[in-house]
């Protein structure tokens, strides 16, 4: 009888003594610090598309071979690549006060790079916005509110207020608009804005101007709004499409003694927005990836299976990587035994959730049992994700699992500029690649089928 089908699996005694003896060394490690360092230092800010993440790319190549990853490939793709340029909002009634805003992903930039003047039609919410007439907002600019985030260890509340990032500019478009304006998305009152992909309709970008302000500075429109002051902005933005160029992704695999032609797979992504460093979104992703795969490699023997870390590319501006990895390996999908990716900031993982067979949770269940000791709860056992850059493969039938950190803060720094790397606690660190190495070795190793049968993509 296999052994997934009994109601408790119990792991073998070196997988059990070997997954501690991980989170020992995790523990003790600097080496996710060092990369994370590294990363943000020697590379920067990584726009998806830029030269900047060209040498991501090939610093990701360097490290997975100085760290003795069995193979390292960089599979390239070809991509859209959309540029921030100079941006500038300003507040010139009822007085002319500078506002702290930033250009949104996909944005369109003011006509012949000559500033907008305008009034601003106030709007407390999307759904106001969408409500707008069609052309009932021609020689206008459209300012949409919406509350602030609230703190939470989930993050929750980022979907519902994130739609006014996405679709906003679609109603304002049709609306007439000749920009848009949103509150920033995220939980910090701190004066800087967050930035952020917008969504497309039918393949289409904006073609006017689309910012976002601080949190402040949308409290502050609001109260003048409130007292009945005309408010007018100046606006200009260099925003806008570049042409196709080449990203990539970058792999590493630790080969399998057994079942080379299964796949564990890990990851982050690779790329980051512009105006920070992408320390805690996603370079510690990376880093806590790579540092468990890399205490895995120094063991005495591989694993079972094949353990893959994957540094996807342009995750920021749509999964672009994700998407491209799954095209390129869609003869193989079937091969990947089990997904997950790191990209929920930094802080300490405190639950573990599941998306499996039915007959495998005993044996994620013994899993948790050899990390319950860092703190993390067992969470659900039928939790669809994995990570955005999983989407793709899940879709595809992959089994995930997610290590789910506390993101309270994490929306006090998403897409801005405090995203750097004095946000990250080394110890915090530490406890993520703890986690992440005991569950990658035991997935490779233990004798357990995480996924039912399925024909693979494309066949």
């Amino acid at each position: 009888m296999p052994a997934f089908a009994q109601d408790r699996h119990e792991l073998e005694p070196h997988e059990a003594e070997t997954a501690q003896l991980l989170i020992e060394q995790a523990l003790e490690s600097d080496l996710a610090w060092d990369i994370v360092e590294s990363l943000t230092t020697d590379v920067g800010p990584r726009l998806g598309g830029s030269e900047a993440e060209a040498r991501a790319r090939e610093w990701g190549r360097e490290l997975g071979e100085e760290l003795g990853f069995d193979r390292v490939s960089i599979e390239e793709f070809s991509m859209p690549f959309w540029e921030r340029g100079d941006t500038e909002i300003t507040m010139t009634a009822p007085y002319e006060q500078v506002l702290y805003g930033t250009s949104l992903g996909g944005s369109g930039r003011s006509p012949r790079l000559r500033a907008i003047n305008a009034e601003i039609a106030y709007f407390r919410t999307l759904d106001d916005l969408m409500a707008a007439e069609d052309g009932s907002l021609e020689g206008r600019i459209a300012f949409v509110d919406g509350e602030m985030m609230v703190k939470s260890q989930t993050g929750a509340g980022y979907g519902p207020a994130n739609q006014r990032r996405r679709v906003g500019w679609q109603h304002a478009e049709r609306a007439g608009a000749e920009a848009l304006v949103v509150r920033s998305v995220g939980s910090s009152n701190r004066r800087f804005a967050h930035t952020g992909m917008m969504s497309s309709l039918n393949g289409d970008w904006a073609d006017i101007p689309v910012l976002a302000v601080s949190n402040p500075d949308a409290d502050h429109l609001r109260r003048l709004h409130e007292s009945g002051e005309t408010i007018e902005f100046r606006i200009r933005s260099g925003a806008g499409w570049r042409g196709e160029v080449t990203s990539g992704n970058v792999i590493l695999d630790i080969v399998g003694r057994e079942r080379p032609d299964e796949i564990v797979l890990i990851g982050g992504h690779l790329d980051s927005w512009d105006q920070g460093t992408g320390a805690v979104d996603d370079g510690a992703g990376i880093a806590i990836t790579v540092a468990a795969a890399e205490l895995i490699a120094r063991l005495p023997q591989r694993p079972r299976r094949t353990i893959r870390v994957v540094m996807f590319g342009a995750e920021e501006v749509g999964l672009l990587g994700a998407r491209a990895y799954a095209a390129q390996h869609m003869g193989e999908v079937a091969n990947h035994v089990i997904a997950t990716e790191s990209d929920f900031g930094a802080d300490t993982i405190w639950r573990f959730v599941s998306n499996v067979d039915e007959g495998a949770n005993p044996a994620i269940d013994a899993i948790h049992r050899e990390i319950q000791h860092l703190g993390i709860i067992r969470g659900g056992s039928n939790v669809p994700g994995g990570g955005p850059d999983i989407i793709p493969l899940a879709m595809a039938g992959v089994p995930t699992v997610r290590l789910q950190q506390n993101g309270r803060d994490y929306f006090d720094l998403h897409h801005t500029p405090d995203d750097t790397l004095d946000k990250i606690d080394p110890e915090a660190l530490a406890q993520n690649v703890a986690a992440y190495a005991a569950f990658t070795y035991l997935a490779a190793e233990m004798d357990v089928e995480f996924r039912s049968d399925i024909e693979p993509v494309g066949e």
